[in-house]
């Protein structure tokens, strides 16, 4: 399975990205990831979001859209999707070390303990329903094997439990990364839907109108996981302090 895409230059502009062909059963795997039913966790956090709207800075869906754009471009784009491609590159070579690596990497970038806490549950729970269920078959054993060592020591970052799950039924990277983003984005935008609040038109309508930056997001991802070494950092301090703030939070809605 490939991918065609066109090339941008570093000035922020769009790439456009074609995929080919998908099997239904490969689409249903990766809707069955992607969808907000499952069993992980991840409608309880807001990665901050609560706390810029406790601040006032999240005040409708226009600084909605603004807070959930900079947190994809300048934090899901730049660490967190690069670090799902190298493991899920991992994964699929087999390279334990290289799966260890990375997902340390990715415990070590959440700068908050709610944010480390947030990705170590998920991570948690996505492995006990693959262990739960027949996900990949009698193949996936091995790999489910693996991903419980993770969840001892040193913690299973739930990027690494949702590459392995992609990788055990043989998901295209390019297909799963942006199923992974979607949820992703779809988690955010139903955070702000509850905590700003928005009406469910303003919120579907915010989603739609993320739709292209998740598309740069990706290939800005692509870009940055092919670098040798990969270039990986984040850059959003003001985030970062909010994350913290929330700990602290005496009303709030979300664990994070």
């Amino acid at each position: 399975m490939t991918m065609i895409t066109k090339a941008a230059a570093d000035t922020g502009t769009a790439t456009t990205i074609r995929m080919a062909d998908l099997s239904i059963q490969g689409l249903c795997a990766l809707l069955h990831l992607a969808s907000p039913q499952l069993p992980v966790g991840g409608f309880s956090y807001s990665q901050g979001l609560e706390a810029a709207i406790e601040h006032g800075l999240v005040t409708d869906a226009g600084t909605a859209r603004t807070w959930i754009a900079d947190a994809l471009a300048h934090g899901f784009a730049r660490c967190e999707a690069p670090l799902w491609l190298l493991l899920r590159r991992a994964w699929s070579e087999g390279d334990e070390g290289a799966v260890h690596e990375w997902n340390q990497w990715f415990i070590a970038s959440r700068d908050s303990r709610e944010a480390r806490a947030e990705t170590l549950q998920m991570g948690w729970s996505l492995h006990s329903l693959l262990r739960s269920v027949p996900w990949g078959g009698e193949a996936f054993a091995p790999r489910i094997a693996q991903l419980g060592a993770l969840v001892d020591t040193p913690g299973l970052a739930y990027p690494t439990a949702f590459a392995c799950a992609c990788a055990a039924v043989d998901a295209d990277e390019d297909h799963a990364l942006l199923a992974y983003g979607f949820a992703w984005l779809e988690n955010q935008v139903a955070a702000a839907i509850k905590a700003v609040p928005l009406g469910q038109v303003a919120g579907q309508s915010l989603l739609l109108a993320l739709h292209p930056l998740l598309e740069q997001a990706v290939g800005e991802a692509r870009r940055r996981a092919s670098e040798a070494p990969p270039r990986l950092d984040t850059m959003l301090p003001q985030w970062s302090v909010l994350q913290a703030r929330h700990e602290h939070q005496y009303s709030r809605l979300f664990r994070s």
